[in-house]
């Protein structure tokens, strides 16, 4: 089974707003892998798109854009993903997101009751990853 998913470290964001009960993260360049069934590489890629959190409450002060990731959880009812973000995504039920910057004084630490990723565009092709580059 092919699968992707946006590597935080690394992924940039242009914007943070609060949307109504919204919570809307504007990536202006999310750095995504991409896995092949039956292959030992990888490709990476970048996108725009746009994580949502309904229902959204968010602890302290919104950052101020434009971010660059460290890392940082986005979690669904029982499963955390740590550094990353499955694609597609879209699920009703607990949701939350911590959020870290390069600049290390902001996070963005907010909980909801759905989360879901929406890309824009079409991906673009950055390189392959082979397994010797992995480590």
């Amino acid at each position: 089974m092919d699968s992707a998913s946006i590597e935080l470290p690394g992924s940039e964001i242009d914007q943070i707003r609060l949307d109504g009960d919204q919570l809307r993260v504007h990536f202006s360049r999310a750095i995504i892998v991409k896995t092949m069934t039956g292959s030992v590489e990888r490709t990476q890629w970048w996108q725009r798109g746009e994580l949502i959190i309904g229902g959204a409450e968010v602890e302290g002060e919104i950052p101020d854009g434009p971010q660059v990731l460290t890392g940082g959880d986005v979690g669904e009812n029982v499963y955390t993903y740590r550094d990353m973000i499955p694609i597609p995504l879209d699920s009703h039920g607990r949701a939350h997101c911590d959020l870290k910057f390069a600049d290390g004084s902001q996070r963005l630490r907010a909980q909801g009751d759905s989360v879901r990723l929406e890309m824009e565009a079409t991906p673009k092709y950055i390189r392959h990853i082979r397994p010797e580059d992995a480590g």
